[in-house]
C-alpha cells in the first residue's frame, strides 16, 4: 500500500471506530462488540486505547469480577474515571464482596459529590475489611499507617514506597482498640489523616490508641488540626513576609453568607468553597457584593469564605509555587503558571509552553533565587510553625516579595513524573524530598 492510499485509508477506520465506539454504549456487555472496537482502533493506529478494548472483551467472555476490578483501575490509573466506574460496577455485580472496587469506587463517586452511595461503598468495604498490609516482606522497615475512609489522606505511594516499607494501612473509622492487639509488629507511626475537616468519627479512637502506643509518631493529629483552613490566619498570619488573607467558615443551614460575611468585616472579592473539597471542587469566585448577596443560607454543606487577592504577575500570568516540608524544612516541588487565576498543575497547560517550563527548572533548581531571602525566611518560618513531619504549602510571590499564602497542610500528592518524558527533568528535585522523607523514616525508626 502507498503512503497516500493508507494516508486515504484513515478516515475509514475512523468511521468504523466512531461507529463501534456507539454500538459498545449501547451493548456496554458484549465482548464481540469490544473485540471489534478493539480490531479497528488498531487498524486507526490508536494502539493505546486498543488494548482497553481488547482487554474488555477477555474481561467480558470470562464474566471475571478480578478482570473487571483490574480494567477499572487502569481506567482510573489513567484519569478516566467514569470508565472505572462502569467497570467497578460490573465487578461488584459478579462479587459484591470485593473490597477493592467498593474502596475506589467510593472515592470516585466522593469526589463526584455522591456522598451518600460514597458512604455506601465505604461501609461495605471496611465493614469487612479495616486493615490492609502491603510491601515487601523483607523491607527495613514496617509503618502503621492511620488514615481515613475518604479522600483527606496524605497521599503515601511515593513517599512510603512499598519496596522499602512494609505499610500496614488501618481505617480509623472503622478501627476498634481491640484491633491494636492484632496488628502485626511496626517501627513507626504515621498518622495520614491529612485533612482537618474529614473524619471527625476518627479523632477519639485515633485519640485514644496513641495514648498508649509507644512507638514515634509522625504528623501528630494536633499539628494537624491546626491547619484547617480557618484557622490558618492565626497561625502563620503574623509571620514577617507572609500575606494570609481572613477565612470564616459558615455553618450549613445557617444565616445568608453576606450577613455573616459583613458582621464579620470581609467583603467582595470573596472565594467560596465547601469544607473539605480540594483541588477548586465547588470553588466560587464571588467578585460583587450583589453575588454575594444571592448566595443562599440554607446549604446543605459547610463553607469557607476567604478574601480573594489578586496574585496576577506583571506579564499578565499568574504564579503558584508548592513547596514541600519534611521535618520542618523546605523543598521547591512544583511552578504553575497560567493565564487564569483558578491555577493548578493540571489546568495550566505547562507541557504545551516550554518558557513555563524553564522558569519552572529555574525555581527548583535555586528557589532562593525566585523567592529572594526574605521569601526563603518566610518559607523557613512556616516550615517551624506548621510542626509537621511531612505538609506543603501553595503561596504565590507578590510585587513586594512577601509569599500570598493560598493554603498550608499535609494533604500534598509528591510524585515522580513517570508518564510525561518532557516533565522527567523535575524528577531529580522530586527524589530529594522523597529521599530526605526516607531518611527521616530511619532517623525516627
Amino acid at each position: 500500500m502507498s503512503l497516500s492510499s493508507a494516508t486515504s485509508s484513515i478516515p475509514a477506520h475512523d468511521a468504523a471506530v466512531d461507529a463501534l465506539l456507539a454500538a459498545s454504549l449501547l451493548a456496554p456487555e458484549d465482548a464481540a462488540v469490544h473485540a471489534a472496537l478493539g480490531l479497528a482502533l488498531r487498524a486507526a493506529g490508536r494502539d493505546a486505547e486498543a488494548v482497553g478494548a481488547e482487554l474488555a472483551s477477555i474481561a467480558l467472555g470470562r464474566h471475571d469480577a478480578l478482570m473487571y476490578y483490574n480494567l477499572g483501575t487502569s481506567y482510573l490509573m489513567t484519569q478516566r474515571p467514569a470508565l472505572a466506574v462502569k467497570w467497578y460496577r460490573l465487578a461488584l455485580r459478579v462479587d459484591p464482596e470485593l473490597v477493592a472496587a467498593h474502596q475506589n469506587l467510593a472515592t470516585i463517586l466522593e469526589l463526584d459529590g455522591c456522598r451518600r452511595e460514597a458512604l455506601y461503598h465505604r461501609d461495605q468495604a471496611y465493614r469487612r475489611q479495616n486493615i490492609f498490609i502491603d510491601g515487601a516482606p523483607a523491607a527495613p522497615r514496617t509503618v502503621l499507617v492511620l488514615c481515613t475512609a475518604g479522600t483527606g489522606n496524605v497521599p503515601i505511594e511515593y513517599l512510603l514506597a512499598p519496596a522499602h516499607n512494609r505499610r500496614v494501612k488501618w481505617v480509623m473509622e472503622y478501627a476498634t482498640l481491640e484491633q491494636a492487639a492484632q496488628l502485626p509488629p511496626y517501627d513507626l507511626v504515621f498518622n495520614a489523616i491529612g485533612d482537618a475537616d474529614v473524619s471527625p468519627a476518627s479523632r477519639e479512637v485515633v485519640r485514644r490508641f496513641l495514648s498508649t502506643c509507644e512507638q514515634p509518631l509522625l504528623n501528630a493529629p494536633a499539628a494537624v488540626a491546626r491547619t484547617s483552613r480557618d484557622l490558618i490566619p492565626a497561625l502563620l498570619g503574623d509571620i514577617e513576609d507572609v500575606l494570609v488573607p481572613p477565612v470564616l467558615r459558615l455553618p450549613a443551614n445557617g444565616v445568608a453568607p453576606a450577613k455573616r460575611l459583613a458582621e464579620a468585616g470581609m467583603r467582595a472579592p470573596l472565594l467560596l468553597r465547601p469544607v473539605g473539597s480540594h483541588g477548586g471542587r465547588g470553588l466560587q469566585k464571588l467578585d460583587t457584593a450583589a453575588a454575594l448577596a444571592a448566595v443562599p443560607g440554607d446549604t446543605a454543606a459547610e463553607c469557607y469564605a476567604s478574601a480573594y487577592h489578586d496574585y496576577r504577575s506583571a506579564d499578565g500570568h499568574y504564579r503558584k509555587f508548592r513547596v514541600i516540608f519534611v521535618d520542618r524544612q523546605p523543598y521547591a516541588y512544583h511552578l504553575a503558571i497560567a493565564a487564569h487565576w483558578l491555577l493548578h498543575y493540571t489546568s495550566a497547560d505547562m507541557l504545551a509552553h516550554p518558557w513555563k517550563r524553564d522558569e519552572e527548572r529555574r525555581f527548583l533548581a535555586d528557589p532562593a533565587g525566585a523567592l529572594g531571602a526574605r521569601g526563603m525566611a518566610a518559607l523557613g518560618a512556616i516550615g517551624a510553625r506548621l510542626d509537621l513531619d511531612f505538609a506543603g504549602v501553595d503561596f504565590a510571590l507578590l510585587p513586594d516579595g512577601r509569599l500570598l499564602l493560598f493554603e498550608a497542610n499535609a494533604t500534598m500528592l509528591v510524585h515522580t513524573e513517570d508518564f510525561h518524558d518532557t516533565l522527567k527533568a523535575k524528577n531529580p528535585h522530586v527524589r530529594r524530598i522523597l529521599d530526605a522523607f526516607d531518611a527521616m523514616l530511619a532517623h525516627r525508626q
